[in-house]
């Protein structure tokens, strides 16, 4: 067998056929119902205690920080109460040593000094008048609530939540591993700076709110998802499906007026028993030498975390394959640039989690004559010195399979939420024809328009934010493909789903989130 001939054989193995996105769904919306039933489920589904979504007049300035993977993030954010806002931010990598140190008590320090640095640089007149308040007046703390910024602290980690304010970690994902920590509150409040943790925030509900606040029109947003390091969902569901709040010990009050309440999904733990979800060779040697084998195993097929790994695996598999010549030459003859192929000894494709998903966009998107661009990044960054047209051309068959994979699983739960909600069963008649007018994903093709004669009231409004879904070429063009695939969202329903980035949910999404628990009122979106 060829080269290629091989490397389509191993594309077929990632192949997610329409029977397959159906099944994920019914599956999808199976777990969905039993998380809101009962604790302890496969998909958790948590509460939030967030019941209400801006409608883009909200003002103040409010503080966010942001541990949701390999950097801490301080930003502070003014909202200019027309769906605008500025932000001011600082961002740092996150030592690898306090990811999986023995207690939290050494990262936390470390975030505590990166809140008062930024205070200091960007805020300083405030922070050094906390200081005298500190040094004059009698209470602990040195400050009092009206007197500190309030803050939305986005911890983008499965958390039970028992307040806007208050939550327990459940476990650690994204390559942290602190178990000292498990079980506890994610508590800054102690590290006496004049902040006030307003609000716990997941990432993907704050992507929810910073669409809702940006998105144009008056619909209100249904979903936000993350489709980055990591994937997950948070979403609008009616209060009396949350059936499992009445069980939930120590819960906070919180305003029932609304009737809704957004559900944190976690949906990168579906399927963890693997009833739907693909399992190809490489997937399980990726499962196998990650700190928690066996969960989040949606996850591990869709973010940007994994993708590389997946890759890595299947290109060791087609060199390791005795039939096929991937990276080897007899001489210099059998190499298309008349030399022969040579890999570094500390090449990426030897080191565990050394290939970026970055990798996978350039290669995905190279049209070159003799794949050129994937030949240079095999060299820069693979360290596969004088690819063939042959080899590169191979590597690009699995990263075509593999993004592929990725986005037509990503549709699975996005489908799964739309139809668990009944959003498609509100119709009205298309009297207008609306349009994004804000940063949009990747070109999608003509077929897959939401907005042509489609009536804003019909609109179903998705915010998503990561760097797969902005950067990975073609991306939302295959969700909307396996949507149309699912019968009961077919092309018309597909063509109501409106989907827009929503940039910096964890920042701008956390400090919406600090001022709804503020208390500040504002007419929401429908």
């Amino acid at each position: 067998m060829s080269l290629l001939e091989e490397a389509k054989r191993m594309a077929a193995e990632f192949e997610y056929s329409a029977e397959d996105v159906r099944k994920g769904v019914k599956e999808f919306m199976r777990e969905m119902d039993e998380g809101l039933r009962k604790t302890g489920s496969t998909m958790s589904q948590i509460p939030t205690y967030v019941t209400a979504v801006p409608n883009g007049t909200e003002k103040g300035l409010y503080l966010a920080v942001d541990l949701g993977g390999t950097n801490f993030r301080v930003c502070s954010i003014q909202l200019h109460g027309n769906t605008t806002f500025s932000l001011t931010q600082s961002k740092v990598a996150i030592p690898r040593e306090l990811m999986v140190a023995k207690t939290s008590k050494e990262l936390f320090s470390f975030l505590a000094k990166q809140i008062e640095s930024f205070l200091k640089t960007h805020h300083n007149d405030h922070f050094q008048a906390h200081l005298r308040r500190r040094l004059t007046m009698s209470a602990e703390d040195g400050y009092r609530d009206e007197q500190a910024f309030q803050l939305g602290f986005t911890f983008s980690f499965p958390v039970e939540q028992v307040g806007i304010n208050k939550g327990y970690l459940i476990r650690w994902t994204k390559g942290f591993d602190i178990e000292e920590t498990v079980g506890k509150d994610a508590e800054i409040d102690a590290l006496r700076l004049p902040v006030k943790v307003a609000a716990l925030v997941n990432d993907t509900v704050g992507t929810l709110m910073a669409r809702s606040y940006t998105s144009p029109g008056k619909t209100g947003t249904l979903l936000g998802a993350i489709f980055g390091t990591g994937t997950n969902g948070a979403y609008v569901e009616k209060l009396d499906k949350i059936t499992k709040m009445a069980t939930i010990k120590g819960s906070a009050d919180y305003d029932k007026s609304t009737g809704e309440m957004i559900v944190n999904t976690e949906w990168g733990s579906f399927d963890n028993q693997l009833r739907v979800l693909p399992n190809t060779p490489y997937d399980a040697a990726l499962d196998k030498g990650t700190p928690n084998p066996g969960i989040q195993m949606f996850e591990k097929r869709i973010s940007g975390m994994f993708l590389g790994e997946i890759l890595r695996h299947a290109i060791l598999a087609l060199m390791n394959n005795p039939g096929v010549q991937l990276f080897k030459d007899d001489n210099s003859s059998t190499n298309d640039i008349h030399s022969t192929t040579t890999i570094a000894d500390d090449s990426a494709l030897y080191r565990p989690w050394a290939i970026d998903t970055s990798f996978l966009s350039i290669v995905k998107e190279d049209q070159s004559a003799g794949f050129k661009v994937t030949r240079h990044i095999l060299d820069r960054d693979l360290g596969v010195f004088a690819a063939s047209a042959e080899d590169a051309e191979a590597v690009k068959i699995l990263v075509d399979a593999i993004g592929k994979r990725a986005a037509r699983l990503s549709a699975v739960a996005l489908g799964a939420v739309v139809l668990a909600t009944g959003r498609l069963d509100r119709t009205a008649n298309p009297v207008a024809v609306t349009s994004e007018g804000k940063s949009p994903c990747p070109p999608q093709s003509q077929t897959a328009s939401t907005e042509a004669e489609v009536g804003e009231d019909d609109v179903v409004d998705i915010g998503v934010d990561g760097s797969v879904v902005e950067y990975y070429p073609g991306f939302e063009d295959y969700i909307r493909q396996a949507l149309r695939e699912i019968p009961e969202i077919g092309r018309q329903g597909e063509r109501r789903v409106r989907i827009g980035i929503a940039k910096d949910g964890s920042g701008v999404g956390a400090a919406l989130i600090a001022l709804v628990a503020g208390g500040v009122d504002a007419p929401g979106k429908k």
